[in-house]
Protein backbone atom coordinates (compact mmCIF):
# COMPACT_ATOMS: atom_id res chain seq x y z
CA UNK A 1 0.00 0.00 0.00
CA UNK A 2 1.24 3.60 -0.94
CA UNK A 3 1.82 5.87 2.07
CA UNK A 4 1.52 9.52 2.19
CA UNK A 5 4.62 11.19 4.09
CA UNK A 6 2.81 12.40 6.96
CA UNK A 7 4.69 14.97 8.13
CA UNK A 8 3.05 17.33 5.56
CA UNK A 9 0.35 17.00 8.11
CA UNK A 10 2.13 18.78 10.47
CA UNK A 11 2.26 21.94 8.40
CA UNK A 12 -0.60 24.50 10.24
CA UNK A 13 -3.00 25.47 7.56
CA UNK A 14 -1.85 27.21 4.12
CA UNK A 15 1.66 28.83 3.22
CA UNK A 16 1.11 32.36 4.87
CA UNK A 17 0.84 34.02 1.54
CA UNK A 18 -1.87 31.57 0.01
CA UNK A 19 -4.01 32.46 2.78
CA UNK A 20 -4.12 35.96 2.26
CA UNK A 21 -4.23 35.92 -1.43
CA UNK A 22 -7.63 33.77 -0.04
CA UNK A 23 -8.89 36.13 2.78
CA UNK A 24 -8.11 39.24 0.05
CA UNK A 25 -10.12 37.15 -2.66
CA UNK A 26 -13.12 36.51 -0.83
CA UNK A 27 -13.56 40.15 0.48
CA UNK A 28 -12.80 41.53 -2.95
CA UNK A 29 -15.75 38.82 -4.05
CA UNK A 30 -17.76 40.76 -1.28
CA UNK A 31 -17.64 43.71 -2.24
CA UNK A 32 -17.10 44.31 -5.88
CA UNK A 33 -14.94 47.29 -6.77
CA UNK A 34 -13.18 47.71 -4.08
CA UNK A 35 -10.50 49.75 -5.06
CA UNK A 36 -7.74 47.21 -2.83
CA UNK A 37 -3.93 48.29 -2.80
CA UNK A 38 -1.73 45.16 -2.44
CA UNK A 39 1.57 45.99 -0.60
CA UNK A 40 1.71 42.30 1.06
CA UNK A 41 3.79 40.10 -0.78
CA UNK A 42 6.78 40.74 -2.08
CA UNK A 43 6.39 40.90 -5.68
CA UNK A 44 8.19 43.60 -7.95
CA UNK A 45 6.03 46.55 -10.39
CA UNK A 46 9.31 48.15 -11.95
CA UNK A 47 9.43 46.46 -15.77
CA UNK A 48 12.87 44.69 -16.58
CA UNK A 49 15.49 46.72 -17.04
CA UNK A 50 16.46 47.75 -21.33
CA UNK A 51 19.93 46.62 -20.82
CA UNK A 52 17.69 42.76 -19.46
CA UNK A 53 15.63 43.18 -22.10
CA UNK A 54 18.30 43.48 -24.52
CA UNK A 55 19.78 40.61 -23.38
CA UNK A 56 16.99 38.52 -23.68
CA UNK A 57 16.31 39.63 -27.17
CA UNK A 58 19.82 38.66 -28.28
CA UNK A 59 19.40 35.29 -26.53
CA UNK A 60 16.11 34.48 -28.29
CA UNK A 61 17.74 35.11 -31.69
CA UNK A 62 20.83 32.77 -30.51
CA UNK A 63 18.10 30.23 -29.42
CA UNK A 64 16.50 30.26 -33.42
CA UNK A 65 20.43 29.53 -34.93
CA UNK A 66 21.79 26.04 -35.55
CA UNK A 67 24.97 27.13 -34.73
CA UNK A 68 24.08 29.48 -31.22
CA UNK A 69 21.28 27.04 -30.82
CA UNK A 70 22.02 25.72 -26.71
CA UNK A 71 20.05 22.65 -24.96
CA UNK A 72 20.46 21.77 -21.49
CA UNK A 73 22.27 23.93 -19.16
CA UNK A 74 25.74 22.99 -17.67
CA UNK A 75 25.02 21.52 -14.02
CA UNK A 76 26.61 24.32 -12.38
CA UNK A 77 25.43 27.21 -15.05
CA UNK A 78 26.92 29.05 -17.48
CA UNK A 79 30.53 29.93 -16.79
CA UNK A 80 29.42 33.55 -18.77
CA UNK A 81 27.41 34.14 -15.38
CA UNK A 82 29.64 32.65 -12.60
CA UNK A 83 32.60 34.23 -13.71
CA UNK A 84 30.75 37.88 -13.22
CA UNK A 85 28.99 36.90 -10.03
CA UNK A 86 32.22 35.52 -8.80
CA UNK A 87 34.07 38.53 -9.64
CA UNK A 88 31.23 41.06 -9.14
CA UNK A 89 29.66 40.43 -6.22
CA UNK A 90 32.45 38.37 -4.46
CA UNK A 91 36.12 38.94 -5.38
CA UNK A 92 35.38 42.78 -5.66
CA UNK A 93 34.35 42.47 -1.87
CA UNK A 94 37.76 40.96 -0.95
CA UNK A 95 35.41 36.96 -0.88
CA UNK A 96 37.93 33.79 -1.81
CA UNK A 97 34.83 32.16 -3.64
CA UNK A 98 35.86 31.23 -7.27
CA UNK A 99 33.08 30.36 -10.02
CA UNK A 100 33.22 26.84 -9.66
CA UNK A 101 31.78 27.16 -5.91
CA UNK A 102 28.72 29.02 -7.39
CA UNK A 103 25.42 26.76 -8.72
CA UNK A 104 23.33 28.68 -10.67
CA UNK A 105 19.34 27.70 -10.02
CA UNK A 106 16.05 29.38 -10.91
CA UNK A 107 15.92 31.16 -7.52
CA UNK A 108 16.80 31.31 -3.32
CA UNK A 109 13.21 29.96 -2.46
CA UNK A 110 13.99 26.46 -4.10
CA UNK A 111 17.52 26.56 -2.91
CA UNK A 112 16.65 27.15 0.53
CA UNK A 113 13.91 24.67 0.23
CA UNK A 114 15.92 22.37 -0.56
CA UNK A 115 19.49 22.70 0.38
CA UNK A 116 17.84 20.74 3.96
CA UNK A 117 18.06 17.51 1.59
CA UNK A 118 22.41 17.39 1.88
CA UNK A 119 22.30 17.34 5.41
CA UNK A 120 21.23 13.98 8.04
CA UNK A 121 17.49 13.92 9.09
CA UNK A 122 18.67 14.22 12.89
CA UNK A 123 19.95 17.60 12.32
CA UNK A 124 18.57 20.22 14.50
CA UNK A 125 18.08 23.57 13.22
CA UNK A 126 17.47 27.01 14.39
CA UNK A 127 16.27 29.77 12.71
CA UNK A 128 15.63 33.33 13.29
CA UNK A 129 11.98 34.47 14.52
CA UNK A 130 10.63 36.34 13.05
CA UNK A 131 11.67 35.15 9.76
CA UNK A 132 11.02 33.73 6.19
CA UNK A 133 8.63 30.40 6.90
CA UNK A 134 10.38 28.18 3.84
CA UNK A 135 13.21 27.70 6.20
CA UNK A 136 10.58 26.12 8.69
CA UNK A 137 8.52 24.61 6.66
CA UNK A 138 10.53 22.98 4.20
CA UNK A 139 12.14 21.28 7.19
CA UNK A 140 9.11 20.31 8.42
CA UNK A 141 8.04 18.16 5.47
CA UNK A 142 11.62 16.19 5.69
CA UNK A 143 10.61 15.35 9.78
CA UNK A 144 12.94 17.88 11.05
CA UNK A 145 11.01 20.07 13.36
CA UNK A 146 8.96 17.90 15.82
CA UNK A 147 5.10 18.59 16.11
CA UNK A 148 3.37 21.72 16.20
CA UNK A 149 2.06 23.44 19.14
CA UNK A 150 -0.90 25.64 18.01
CA UNK A 151 -1.40 27.39 21.42
CA UNK A 152 2.54 28.56 21.17
CA UNK A 153 2.87 28.94 17.17
CA UNK A 154 6.12 26.93 17.34
CA UNK A 155 7.47 23.64 16.28
CA UNK A 156 8.69 21.16 19.79
CA UNK A 157 12.25 20.76 18.14
CA UNK A 158 12.94 23.81 16.50
CA UNK A 159 15.39 26.15 18.18
CA UNK A 160 13.72 29.65 17.65
CA UNK A 161 16.31 32.55 18.17
CA UNK A 162 13.73 35.99 18.98
CA UNK A 163 14.77 39.11 16.96
CA UNK A 164 12.84 41.42 18.80
CA UNK A 165 13.27 45.59 19.15
CA UNK A 166 14.96 44.63 22.45
CA UNK A 167 18.16 43.15 20.57
CA UNK A 168 17.43 45.38 17.62
CA UNK A 169 15.51 42.23 15.81
CA UNK A 170 18.91 40.50 15.44
CA UNK A 171 18.94 36.96 17.25
CA UNK A 172 21.15 36.14 20.58
CA UNK A 173 23.20 32.58 20.97
CA UNK A 174 20.85 30.59 21.86
CA UNK A 175 20.71 28.11 24.09
CA UNK A 176 20.79 25.10 22.83
CA UNK A 177 23.49 25.28 20.35
CA UNK A 178 21.50 24.26 16.57
CA UNK A 179 23.53 21.71 13.86
CA UNK A 180 21.78 24.11 11.01
CA UNK A 181 21.44 27.96 11.33
CA UNK A 182 18.78 30.00 8.95
CA UNK A 183 20.51 33.59 8.95
CA UNK A 184 18.83 35.71 6.57
CA UNK A 185 20.05 39.46 6.12
CA UNK A 186 19.17 42.35 5.69
CA UNK A 187 16.03 40.19 7.36
CA UNK A 188 12.69 39.29 5.91
CA UNK A 189 10.58 40.76 7.17
CA UNK A 190 11.94 42.68 9.90
CA UNK A 191 14.11 44.59 7.17
CA UNK A 192 16.66 44.54 10.17
CA UNK A 193 20.78 44.12 9.42
CA UNK A 194 23.67 42.51 11.12
CA UNK A 195 26.84 44.68 11.32
CA UNK A 196 29.96 43.30 10.62
CA UNK A 197 30.73 42.71 14.16
CA UNK A 198 27.98 41.16 15.07
CA UNK A 199 28.01 38.64 11.87
CA UNK A 200 31.53 37.71 12.84
CA UNK A 201 30.61 36.59 16.05
CA UNK A 202 28.33 34.40 14.62
CA UNK A 203 30.37 32.36 11.88
CA UNK A 204 32.76 32.27 15.03
CA UNK A 205 30.10 30.71 16.79
CA UNK A 206 29.35 28.59 14.13
CA UNK A 207 33.11 26.73 13.60
CA UNK A 208 33.40 26.57 17.30
CA UNK A 209 30.29 24.10 17.55
CA UNK A 210 30.46 22.63 13.88
CA UNK A 211 27.24 24.18 13.01
CA UNK A 212 26.90 25.37 9.15
CA UNK A 213 24.99 28.60 8.31
CA UNK A 214 22.60 28.56 6.12
CA UNK A 215 22.76 32.08 5.21
CA UNK A 216 20.50 33.80 2.89
CA UNK A 217 21.21 37.53 1.79
CA UNK A 218 18.64 37.52 -1.20
CA UNK A 219 18.31 41.54 0.02
CA UNK A 220 22.04 42.54 -0.42
CA UNK A 221 21.41 44.69 -3.20
CA UNK A 222 19.09 47.32 -0.95
CA UNK A 223 22.06 47.75 2.05
CA UNK A 224 22.59 51.68 2.01
CA UNK A 225 24.87 51.16 5.65
CA UNK A 226 28.91 51.32 4.97
CA UNK A 227 29.19 48.59 7.73
CA UNK A 228 26.95 46.29 6.82
CA UNK A 229 28.52 42.87 4.89
CA UNK A 230 26.75 42.05 1.73
CA UNK A 231 27.90 38.71 2.19
CA UNK A 232 28.72 36.45 4.68
CA UNK A 233 31.84 35.66 3.44
CA UNK A 234 33.52 38.72 4.36
CA UNK A 235 33.74 37.34 7.71
CA UNK A 236 37.21 35.79 8.74
CA UNK A 237 36.75 31.60 8.29
CA UNK A 238 33.29 31.81 6.33
CA UNK A 239 34.71 29.47 3.77
CA UNK A 240 35.01 27.04 6.99
CA UNK A 241 30.73 27.19 8.48
CA UNK A 242 28.42 28.47 5.77
CA UNK A 243 26.65 28.37 2.29
CA UNK A 244 24.93 31.29 1.21
CA UNK A 245 21.85 31.84 -1.16
CA UNK A 246 21.21 35.05 -3.85
CA UNK A 247 18.69 36.13 -5.70
CA UNK A 248 17.65 38.25 -8.86
CA UNK A 249 14.42 38.25 -7.94
CA UNK A 250 14.49 41.91 -6.09
CA UNK A 251 17.86 43.01 -6.83
CA UNK A 252 16.84 42.87 -11.04
CA UNK A 253 13.16 42.35 -10.66
CA UNK A 254 13.51 38.82 -12.22
CA UNK A 255 10.70 37.55 -10.20
CA UNK A 256 8.66 36.56 -13.36
CA UNK A 257 12.13 35.32 -14.89
CA UNK A 258 13.46 33.32 -12.09
CA UNK A 259 17.19 33.18 -11.51
CA UNK A 260 19.13 32.86 -8.26
CA UNK A 261 22.71 31.11 -7.44
CA UNK A 262 24.07 29.02 -4.06
CA UNK A 263 27.61 29.36 -3.03
CA UNK A 264 29.50 26.22 -1.49
CA UNK A 265 32.89 26.89 -1.01
CA UNK A 266 34.92 23.81 -2.60
CA UNK A 267 36.39 22.76 1.30
CA UNK A 268 33.18 23.61 3.37
CA UNK A 269 32.65 20.41 5.42
CA UNK A 270 30.50 18.84 8.01
CA UNK A 271 31.11 15.51 9.91
CA UNK A 272 34.19 15.15 7.40
CA UNK A 273 32.58 14.94 4.45
CA UNK A 274 32.31 17.31 2.08
CA UNK A 275 29.00 19.18 0.93
CA UNK A 276 29.91 20.69 -2.59
CA UNK A 277 29.77 17.17 -4.27
CA UNK A 278 26.63 16.16 -2.27
CA UNK A 279 24.85 19.43 -3.55
CA UNK A 280 26.46 18.84 -7.29
CA UNK A 281 24.71 15.76 -7.22
CA UNK A 282 21.58 16.67 -6.26
CA UNK A 283 21.94 19.94 -8.45
CA UNK A 284 22.43 17.42 -11.65
CA UNK A 285 19.93 14.87 -10.07
CA UNK A 286 17.09 16.62 -9.73
CA UNK A 287 17.57 20.23 -11.87
CA UNK A 288 17.82 20.97 -15.28
CA UNK A 289 19.29 24.28 -15.54
CA UNK A 290 18.00 27.80 -15.43
CA UNK A 291 17.08 28.52 -19.14
CA UNK A 292 20.39 29.48 -21.61
CA UNK A 293 18.09 32.92 -22.04
CA UNK A 294 17.56 34.14 -18.58
CA UNK A 295 21.05 33.10 -17.50
CA UNK A 296 21.75 35.65 -20.46
CA UNK A 297 19.56 38.25 -18.78
CA UNK A 298 20.96 37.51 -15.84
CA UNK A 299 24.98 38.57 -17.07
CA UNK A 300 23.19 41.53 -18.42
CA UNK A 301 22.92 42.76 -15.02
CA UNK A 302 26.54 43.09 -14.70
CA UNK A 303 27.07 45.32 -17.45
CA UNK A 304 28.28 48.46 -16.49
CA UNK A 305 24.76 49.97 -17.88
CA UNK A 306 22.83 47.08 -16.38
CA UNK A 307 24.19 47.94 -12.97
CA UNK A 308 23.46 52.36 -13.57
CA UNK A 309 20.08 51.05 -14.57
CA UNK A 310 19.66 48.22 -11.54
CA UNK A 311 20.60 50.62 -9.00
CA UNK A 312 18.47 53.04 -10.44
CA UNK A 313 15.37 50.86 -9.88
CA UNK A 314 16.25 49.67 -6.24
CA UNK A 315 16.47 53.70 -5.51
CA UNK A 316 12.96 54.00 -6.47
CA UNK A 317 11.87 50.71 -4.24
CA UNK A 318 13.51 52.36 -1.30
CA UNK A 319 12.40 56.18 -1.77
CA UNK A 320 8.75 54.09 -1.44
CA UNK A 321 10.22 52.70 1.67
CA UNK A 322 11.31 55.91 2.68
CA UNK A 323 8.15 57.37 2.32
CA UNK A 324 5.96 54.55 4.09
CA UNK A 325 8.53 54.50 7.39
CA UNK A 326 8.55 58.06 7.56
CA UNK A 327 4.77 58.96 7.16
CA UNK A 328 4.04 55.67 9.58
CA UNK A 329 6.40 56.73 12.85
CA UNK A 330 5.07 60.84 11.78
CA UNK A 331 1.49 58.70 12.45
CA UNK A 332 2.51 57.92 15.62
CA UNK A 333 3.38 53.62 14.35
CA UNK A 334 6.44 52.21 16.03
CA UNK A 335 8.49 51.30 13.06
CA UNK A 336 11.67 49.49 11.85
CA UNK A 337 13.02 48.83 8.45
CA UNK A 338 12.75 50.51 5.56
CA UNK A 339 17.02 51.26 5.31
CA UNK A 340 18.77 48.50 4.07
CA UNK A 341 15.97 46.58 3.00
CA UNK A 342 12.52 47.03 1.33
CA UNK A 343 10.33 45.70 3.99
CA UNK A 344 8.80 48.08 6.23
CA UNK A 345 7.86 46.15 10.12
CA UNK A 346 5.36 48.57 12.43
CA UNK A 347 3.70 47.20 16.04
CA UNK A 348 -0.51 46.66 15.15
CA UNK A 349 -1.68 49.14 17.39
CA UNK A 350 -3.75 48.87 19.99
CA UNK A 351 -2.76 45.33 21.04
CA UNK A 352 -4.41 43.92 18.18
CA UNK A 353 -3.14 40.57 17.04
CA UNK A 354 -1.15 40.56 13.45
CA UNK A 355 -4.36 38.85 11.66
CA UNK A 356 -6.87 41.32 13.72
CA UNK A 357 -4.85 44.48 11.95
CA UNK A 358 -4.65 42.79 9.03
CA UNK A 359 -8.73 42.05 8.68
CA UNK A 360 -8.80 45.80 9.88
CA UNK A 361 -6.66 47.19 7.43
CA UNK A 362 -8.18 45.25 4.33
CA UNK A 363 -12.24 46.36 5.56
CA UNK A 364 -11.30 49.74 6.67
CA UNK A 365 -8.86 51.07 4.38
CA UNK A 366 -8.59 48.52 1.58
CA UNK A 367 -5.05 47.78 2.47
CA UNK A 368 -3.68 44.37 2.24
CA UNK A 369 0.04 43.60 4.59
CA UNK A 370 1.31 40.77 6.03
CA UNK A 371 0.81 39.62 9.66
CA UNK A 372 3.65 39.23 11.43
CA UNK A 373 2.57 36.46 13.11
CA UNK A 374 3.10 34.12 9.88
CA UNK A 375 6.72 35.03 9.91
CA UNK A 376 6.53 33.08 13.65
CA UNK A 377 5.64 33.51 16.95
CA UNK A 378 7.72 36.71 17.84
CA UNK A 379 6.20 38.19 14.96
CA UNK A 380 2.46 38.37 16.66
CA UNK A 381 1.40 41.78 17.24
CA UNK A 382 3.92 42.66 13.93
CA UNK A 383 3.09 43.77 10.25
CA UNK A 384 5.02 43.99 7.37
CA UNK A 385 4.70 45.95 4.51
CA UNK A 386 6.35 45.94 1.42
CA UNK A 387 8.15 48.86 -0.77
CA UNK A 388 7.58 46.94 -4.14
CA UNK A 389 4.01 48.91 -5.15
CA UNK A 390 4.54 51.73 -7.31
CA UNK A 391 4.74 55.50 -6.01
CA UNK A 392 1.03 56.24 -6.46
CA UNK A 393 -0.10 53.30 -4.53
CA UNK A 394 2.39 53.01 -1.89
CA UNK A 395 1.81 56.82 -1.31
CA UNK A 396 -2.19 56.63 -1.46
CA UNK A 397 -2.07 53.04 0.59
CA UNK A 398 -0.13 54.83 3.63
CA UNK A 399 -2.31 57.94 3.31
CA UNK A 400 -5.16 55.14 4.09
CA UNK A 401 -3.38 54.12 6.91
CA UNK A 402 -2.61 56.92 8.31
CA UNK A 403 -6.10 58.84 8.47
CA UNK A 404 -7.37 55.65 10.21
Amino acid sequence: MAKANLNYLNLPGNYLFSTIAQKVKAYQEANPGADVIRLGIGDVTQPLIPAVIEALHLAVEEMGGEETFRGYAPDLGYAFLREKIAVFDYQSRGCDISPDEIFISDGAKGDCSNIQEIFSADNSIGVCDPVYPVYVDSNVMAGRTGLYDPEAGRYRDVIYMPCTAENGFAPEFPDRVPDLIYLCFPNNPTGAVMKKDRLQEWVDYANRNGSIILYDAAYEAYISEDDVPHSIYECRGARGCAIEFRSFSKTAGFTGLRLGFTVIPDDLEADGVRLWPLWARRHGTKYNGAPYIVQRAGEAVYSPAGQIQIHRQISRYMENAAYIRDQLKMAGYEVSGGINAPYIWLRAPGGMTSWEFFDYLLTRANVVGTPGSGFGPAGEHYFRLTAFGTKDNSVRAVDRICRL
